[in-house]
């Protein structure tokens, strides 16, 4: 583990549970966000996810505004703006606008999936795989539209030059971290959804690292999935919910967030399966007294300098008060050293 202080941040779906609408569910978003703001949570990032029930965070950047604006403090970006989907110039000019709005605030995390089926891929941008293999070279753009010296270009995102927008590669294989070494940015992981790579691409990371004006040291962030209660079962109960809308993933289901029940046998075997269990890893679930050993386990065996928790919860009260406890853990961590 390192011997500096462990930031912890919120990744947002917007999940949508059932029987709530997309507005009461973007709101539930800015709730979340200002209380993590209140815990001093680093940053809340949006991911971009389309064609789906159960997620709102389709329009990322109009999220990013709205929740911008409705805090003070507390970073918010995107984890991440899947650049396949998108113009390397529009993305440039919209987080540009956003950094005039909301200055020394908003994060670019890039990724490269479409964040959603092949079809809708398709119907996004008909040369989606074409972007998708030229991502190194998108990113290199979206670096020429932000920096100062394309004042001088033919095409130019002028809203966007000289404004402070940090750039976070993601990803969930090992050819992100390749890439996020070379270019001497910060670097997060989707280990929440994507366990498998994760300890391979970060000593990637660490090992090909280059110093960057950006970075002068490798910084790593891991995704996590995080369900703190009272109680161990009580817990569990509420991480029912995400088992069962990870085998709606594996079935092709997009319902809304089906609400919790008793960890029942059946749902353990569900949870053990090797497909779920191995996109579910590392989640920690619990008390705090559990999840707090199980976090120290991981920032051990990862060496992180970052922990983005993802929590897809039925109700929004469950979600604040794991959200409250979860800080309490990473304060009472750090102060530990």
């Amino acid at each position: 583990m390192n011997n500096q202080n462990i930031a912890y941040s919120i990744l947002e779906l917007a999940i949508v549970s059932q029987g709530d609408t997309i507005q009461k569910t973007l709101h539930n978003s800015l709730a979340l966000a200002r209380e993590a703001e209140a815990k001093i949570y680093k940053r809340i990032w949006f991911a971009e996810h389309h064609n789906s029930d159960s997620i709102g965070s389709s329009a990322t950047s109009i999220l990013i505004g709205f929740v911008a604006e409705n805090t003070s403090t507390i970073r918010v970006g995107s984890g991440g703006i899947m650049l396949p989907n998108h113009s390397p110039l529009i993305v440039a000019e919209q987080f540009g606008t956003l950094a005039h709005l909301y200055p020394d605030r908003i994060d670019l995390g890039l990724g490269r999936a479409p964040g959603t089926d092949q079809p809708t891929a398709q119907a996004i941008r008909s040369d989606f795989m074409i972007a998708a293999q030229s991502f190194p070279d998108e990113v290199a753009k979206i670096q020429q539209y932000f920096s100062l010296e394309n004042k001088r270009a033919n095409v130019r995102a002028t809203v966007a030059e000289g404004t402070n927008v940090p750039l976070y590669i993601l990803g969930s294989s090992t050819d992100s971290a390749h890439l996020a070494a070379k270019k001497g940015l910060p670097y997060a992981f989707a280990s929440h959804f994507a366990s498998a790579h994760l300890l391979t691409a970060l000593r990637i990371y660490k090992n090909e690292f280059q110093p960057s004006p950006f970075l002068d040291r490798p910084y790593t962030m891991a995704g996590i999935n995080v369900y703190v209660a009272d109680t161990d079962e009580e817990a569990e109960s509420l991480f029912t919910s995400l088992i069962r809308m990870f085998v709606g993933v594996l079935t092709g289901a997009r319902d809304p967030l089906h609400p919790p029940t008793e960890m029942t046998e059946d749902l353990k075997e569900l949870f053990q399966h090797p497909a779920v269990n191995q996109m579910l890893k590392y989640s920690f679930v619990g008390s705090k007294q559990t999840v707090k050993k199980k976090i120290q386990a991981f920032l051990t065996e990862t060496g992180v300098d970052e922990l983005i928790m993802v929590s897809a919860m039925y109700d929004i009260n469950d979600r604040l008060k794991s959200a409250r406890l979860f800080a309490e853990i990473m304060t009472e961590i750090n102060e530990q050293g």
